[in-house]
């Protein structure tokens, strides 16, 4: 029998993918339709496996794979990415959008592939459909791709391969199929550009601010691998593995990240820093009231874990209370968003590095702070946080983030892009600080008419999209930069389609949606 919820959630997508060929209409898009047809019969097969626990590593089970959405953000970003740098005539950032799409197209085949391969019996229909999906995007990828392209998505692709064996053991149960595709693939892509620029220092000038974007990425994930390896030979919890911890996460950073960013910047990274961070009086203000933001979380946080203490009944917190933090980051994101967006990128990166390097220590016990993160965020779980890790509040951050940090900054000379494009950076506020929150704080409070086959409401939907048209509405009074150029018919059906979205996934929506967002906003 077909999952409607599934079937509903494939439609969206569908639609998405659609409205981006509309409006580009060239090979490139017609290859992302062939990819979302051949995505959509192989999630079944995927679904099956997870069902029946014939997948090779374990996924999170509350969810299903996710193929089809996932599968389609990549090479959607790279074709929008495409179509702006070259309407900007930024043939550099063009062909890079080129280069990106072609990689998410060949990542999702190759993912379609494996599930393909291990399903028995062999599915025919699906094997002829991947067959045809492929042949054209190969044939698009030769006529479109030069040798040294051709190259780097192959990179890419051998990366994500090894990594997805390593984090996929390491890790069981934190992923469903999808969400490995998408952190994993955008892990593979920023150590791709990483080694790419360190072996051609002089040539790849750029902002000092991506590069400390890629190099704390790819530092705290190697952190993570190497310190997963090694205490699997040795008990993390004491005295002699923490101080063991700490030391060498000096070491790395000291003598290995801080040198690469070096290389990469041609000056002093932490001199650089602080520089940038207390640059002009608007970035301390900023700083001055972030700090006092991340301070009240915290306190919130401490305040429910009393409660709890004191009410034996209680043992998770409410939906309500958990989105007490996206209103907290709403707070923290638009002013940087309005006064100073260079700001928030590096900032959003710092915040990033912390949380991961907190996870470390959470996960891994790590005196003297390990057992007491254990305790305090043990109340703020979901079911989503099946595995050995809480993503939750990192995904909540990328969510935020990411329309920030992909940014196509080169193809818009005056720091914005033109009609509902000037949004974009606004996606993450947009979709999961006020359309999610609105719709689960109103939908669990006052709905009562459910979506067919989810537990989301109509009301929540309406709410959520009623919430972001007045965020748009306020965006278009405080920040002086965007100019929608009468585009408002577009930006309503964008943010329709997406709350739509959340409404029947069962992905985390705190990353996906942001994503879509951006795409149709572009």
């Amino acid at each position: 029998m077909l999952n409607k919820p599934l079937l509903v959630e494939s439609l969206i997508v569908f639609i998405a993918v659609l409205c981006v060929h509309t409006v580009v209409w060239d090979r490139h898009s017609w290859c992302a339709i062939a990819l979302a047809v051949q995505a959509f019969y192989v999630q079944f097969k995927w679904d099956r496996l997870l069902q029946l626990g014939g997948a090779v590593f374990q996924f999170r089970t509350t969810a299903n794979s996710g193929l089809l959405p996932a599968s389609m953000v990549v090479p959607l970003l790279g074709i929008v990415m495409k179509e702006r740098c070259k309407s900007a005539g930024i043939v550099f950032f063009e062909r890079f959008g080129i280069v990106v799409a072609s990689t998410g197209m060949l990542v999702a085949l190759f993912l379609s592939v494996i599930a393909v391969g291990i399903t028995k019996p062999v599915p025919t229909n699906t094997c002829i459909l991947t067959g045809i999906a492929g042949s054209i995007i190969i044939y698009t990828m030769k006529h479109s791709l030069t040798v040294s392209e051709v190259i780097e998505v192959l990179e890419v692709l051998l990366i994500f391969v090894y990594l997805s064996m390593i984090l996929l053991y390491l890790l069981p149960r934190c992923f469903t199929p999808g969400e490995a595709l998408l952190v994993i693939e955008g892990i593979s892509f920023v150590l791709n550009q990483l080694i790419k620029r360190s072996l051609n220092v002089v040539e790849s000038r750029g902002d000092p601010i991506d590069f400390f974007l890629l190099v704390t990425v790819v530092g705290v994930v190697l952190l993570g691998i190497i310190f997963t390896v090694l205490f699997l030979f040795m008990d993390s919890g004491t005295w002699i593995s923490s101080m063991f911890f700490h030391m060498m996460t000096a070491v790395l950073g000291l003598g290995v990240i801080m040198p690469w960013l070096y290389r990469l910047i041609q000056r002093n990274p932490l001199f650089w820093l602080l520089q940038f961070l207390f640059q002009t009086q608007t970035r301390v203000y900023l700083l001055v009231y972030w700090t006092m933001l991340a301070a009240s979380a915290c306190a919130v946080v401490f305040y429910q874990n009393a409660k709890r203490s004191s009410e034996s009944k209680k043992h998770q917190a409410s939906t309500i209370t958990r989105k007490c933090f996206h209103f907290i980051v709403v707070a923290t994101y638009v002013p940087g968003l309005i006064y100073d967006r260079q700001l928030l990128y590096v900032a959003a990166v710092l915040c990033l590095a912390v949380f991961i390097f907190l996870e470390y220590i959470r996960y891994f016990r790590i005196k003297p702070f390990g057992q007491t993160l254990r305790h305090l965020l043990s109340l703020f779980l979901d079911e989503r946080d099946s595995g050995p890790l809480i993503l939750t509040h990192i995904y909540l951050l990328l969510g935020m983030s990411l329309p920030v940090w992909l940014f196509p900054r080169p193809c818009a000379p005056k720091g914005t892009l033109s009609g509902a494009g000037a949004l974009v950076p606004y996606s993450g506020v947009l979709a999961v600080g006020v359309g999610d929150t609105m719709a689960s704080v109103l939908g669990s409070t006052m709905g009562e008419i459910k979506w067919p086959g989810t537990k989301k409401t109509f009301e929540g939907t309406m709410m959520a999209i009623f919430a972001q048209i007045i965020a748009v509405a306020l965006i278009l009074i405080f920040d002086s930069s965007v100019n929608l150029n009468s585009s408002y018919a577009w930006i309503l059906g964008s943010v329709s389609l997406v709350s739509l979205l959340e409404a029947y996934t069962t992905q985390i929506d705190n990353l996906l949606l942001p994503l879509y967002l951006q795409i149709m906003l572009m």
